[in-house]
Parts: structure tokens; C-alpha cells; sequence
């Protein structure tokens, strides 16, 4: 297949050239080892998914490093902890930048040993897969702000969206964008290596089948509020057998947690995080929407839509190399607000499906799969212009409209092919 090239591109050229180590961590299959391979075709590469260099690398090290000399790739080091205090003093011996180029799977575990031992050696990026911009071959590499100069500048490079229930049903593995591999047999075939390798190197699953049905009965609530309780109940399993394997998927990157919005000026928020997959085609295979036109027309339809909404703007923030954990968030609150619904007002739980901190402001975002957006969509908005110091931001409803819409002062629609 042909290479795909990635918006991260640039990001992880200045990185090699800025330290002499560089993580790129990411799930399993996004491309990690085909992207480094391909801006850096003279580095020697070594996989950890080898047994023979994972066993030397594990009963001798320091005879490993001798071995194999800078410039290197090591692929999969989860397998390989033990190298880093060795990688630490080729770094510190020599001047040279981009000594060593690390992929993992695993990200929040790596973390730990990467902090405490290479701390200020290495930089650390994260490849997500396929944006919907990368999909299309759009070049635009701008984290999303419902702001008009994001606008005005992503319109310069827009492209006409299409069918996105296409993408949306097929996810951005690089593997499945050839049109002649079958997401079912791709997803099967992944969900067994995943829990086979990721998984059991983790935590040894005595039951496996047990696990892959979590994995279903998660994927069914993807875009909504965690709750263990529940899901231990459905699978009857233990509350915190539910919230180790919630970890282990976040932790290997195929879940996304949403914190919700904190401001002491919002004592009713509701204080519970909601769930994402990374990926919207292993949330669809998960839960059996077998073509692009099933998942658009059933019941998770709003969930998958608002599921690829969410993993767009957090793709947005990963290709530039911005930490998009402490920037995003989402708030519900207990307060009421009133809202007018085929001519009547009601009262509903004031929801924000999103908000990005930039520069100081708090900008509002609503994702509704509609082509009919409606101010009132963003009343809910107003919650936060209880935070002193005018602090609301720019908002957006991201929505099926085909160009940018002012609705009212502050507040577009945007189209989602401009996300």
C-alpha cells in the first residue's frame, strides 16, 4: 500500500533534532514504525516483538547497547524497560541529537519509567490513527478552536467532506484505508493480537472471552459518562475488575478518557469523566454495525457521530505535538436551563459536550449530527458565563451544515469536515 503521510511529520523531524531521544507511543497498528521508518530509512531498526532480541536486551543489557549502536530504533520497548537507565548514559556520554527513536503501545505505563530515568533527554509525541484530514489528504495541520481565525484559515484548505459515515464506519487504522482489506476480518484479527500482547503483558487474562465481551459492552457506551458500576453488573464481574481493564485500554490507547470541566464557580457540575474510543471502525465492529449505512441509521448513530467528533479535535491537538489532556474537558451540571423544542420550553440538564482551554478563554463547543443548527442548540453555553472575568470564549456547533453559519454573537456552525 502507499504511504500515508501524517500531519505529525514535522513535528517529530524538529523533535529528533531538538533531543537525543524520541518516544512516539500510540495503539497498537496506527503506523508508528511505518512513519519513523520512513523519515529515517538509515537508522537501524530493532523490534521487541522479536524473542531473541528481547531476551538479550532483557538478560543482557549493557551487552545489547554494545552491540547496537546509535543510530537506532527500538520497536516496542514496553517489552524493554530495562534499556532505558543503559539508553540514559549513551545520552549523556555523547552530543549528538536523535541518538535513539522508541516506539510503545503503552503509553501511561511507559511514562513512569521514561520520566524518571530519560527526563530532559527525550521528547515524547503520540501518533493517533488516521485524521479525517489525513484520510482526505488535506494539508491544513492547525489544532481546532471554534475561533474565525481558525476558520478562516482551515477554509483555505477546505475539501468537500463527502460521506463521512464512510470513515466513520472504516476508523483511520493506515491498513483498512486499502478499500480491498475487510474491516471485519482487520478487527478481528487486531482484537486477538491486542489482547494476546498488549493485554496479557499488562495483566495475564484468565478469561478471555470474559474480556473480549467487555470490550463490546464498553464500545456500547462510548460518548457517555463512565459508569463501572453497570458494566460490572451487565458482565458480572467485579467493580474493580471493570475499572483495571478500563485502565488497560486507556493506557494502551484505544480508549480516550473526557475530564469533566472544573470551575469553582460551577458548584453543580457533575464530577464523572466520559468514555471515547479512539477509534470509531473498532467501536463499530465492536458493537456489530456492519456498513457505514447501519451504523448511520441506528441506535448509536449520535454516539459514534459525537465519538469521531471528540477523536477529530484530539487528533488535532496530538499532530502538532500539543498535550491535549489538560486543554479538553466536557461539563453537565445539576442547574436546569430552559429551551424551546418544536415550539414548547423545556427543561433540561445544562450540557457542554465540549470545551477547549486557549490562551485564557473557555471556548464552548455542542456536536449535533444535524444539517439544521439552531442557536438555541448552544443555550447551554451561558453556564459559563458564571466564571468571572468574562472568560467564554468563541463557541461552535459542529454539525452537518455544508459552511460556516454565524447563529448569533459568538456562536457558528462549523461544519464537521472542518474540524
Amino acid at each position: 500500500m502507499e504511504y500515508i503521510h501524517r500531519s505529525i511529520e514535522p513535528v517529530i523531524r524538529d523533535t529528533a533534532k531538538t533531543f537525543k531521544a524520541l518516544f512516539l507511543t500510540g495503539s497498537r497498528q496506527v503506523g508508528k514504525t511505518t512513519l519513523l521508518e520512513h523519515l529515517f530509512a538509515d537508522y537501524r531498526q530493532i523490534t521487541f516483538d522479536d524473542p531473541t532480541a528481547l531476551m538479550q536486551a532483557k538478560t543482557e543489557p549493557r551487552l545489547f547497547m554494545n552491540d547496537n549502536l546509535p543510530p537506532l530504533l527500538l520497536d516496542e520497548v514496553q517489552y524493554a524497560t530495562d534499556l532505558f537507565p543503559y539508553i540514559k548514559m549513551v545520552c549523556d556520554k555523547r552530543k549528538e541529537k536523535g541518538l535513539y527513536l522508541l516506539t510503545g503501545s503503552q503509553h501511561f505505563r511507559l511514562m513512569k519509567d521514561i520520566s524518571e530515568t530519560l527526563a530532559g533527554r527525550i521528547g515524547i509525541l503520540e501518533l493517533m490513527p488516521l485524521s479525517f484530514r489525513e484520510i482526505r489528504g488535506v494539508k491544513f495541520n492547525r489544532h481546532f478552536v471554534p475561533s474565525e481565525k481558525y476558520i478562516k484559515a482551515r477554509a483555505k484548505a477546505a475539501l468537500p467532506g463527502g460521506d463521512i459515515w464512510e470513515v466513520i464506519h472504516r476508523g483511520g487504522y493506515p491498513e483498512l484505508q486499502d478499500k480491498n482489506v475487510s474491516p471485519e476480518r482487520f478487527f478481528g484479527s487486531y482484537v486477538r493480537t491486542y489482547i494476546e500482547r498488549d493485554i496479557n503483558h499488562l495483566e495475564k487474562i484468565k478469561d478471555q472471552l470474559k474480556f473480549t465481551q467487555f470490550l463490546s459492552v464498553l464500545a456500547a457506551r462510548t460518548a457517555q459518562m463512565l459508569n463501572y458500576q453497570n458494566m460490572a453488573d451487565e458482565l458480572e464481574i467485579s467493580l474493580n475488575t471493570v475499572k483495571n481493564w478500563v485502565s488497560m485500554l486507556e493506557a494502551t490507547g484505544l480508549v480516550f478518557i473526557l475530564q469533566p470541566f472544573s470551575n469553582s464557580a460551577l458548584n453543580r457540575a457533575i464530577k464523572t469523566p466520559k468514555l471515547y474510543f479512539c477509534d470509531t471502525g473498532l467501536a463499530c465492529y465492536l458493537t456489530k454495525w456492519n456498513s457505514p449505512e447501519t451504523a448511520k441509521a441506528g441506535a448509536m448513530a449520535g454516539n459514534l457521530y459525537e465519538t469521531f467528533v471528540v477523536s477529530e479535535v484530539i487528533k488535532s491537538f496530538a499532530n502538532e505535538g500539543l498535550d491535549y489532556m489538560s486543554r479538553v474537558s466536557y461539563y453537565r451540571g445539576k442547574d436546569k436551563i430552559r429551551r424551546r423544542e418544536n415550539g414548547k420550553e423545556i427543561r433540561v440538564e445544562a450540557e457542554i459536550d465540549l470545551i477547549i482551554e486557549e490562551n485564557g478563554l473557555f471556548h464552548p463547543i455542542e456536536i449535533k449530527m444535524t444539517a439544521n443548527p439552531k442557536a438555541n442548540m448552544a443555550a447551554a453555553f451561558e453556564v459559563l458565563d458564571k466564571i468571572p472575568a468574562e472568560r467564554r470564549g468563541s463557541g461552535g456547533i459542529i454539525c452537518m451544515y455544508d459552511r460556516p453559519l454565524a447563529l448569533r454573537e459568538n456562536v457558528r456552525a462549523i461544519p464537521v469536515g472542518f474540524l
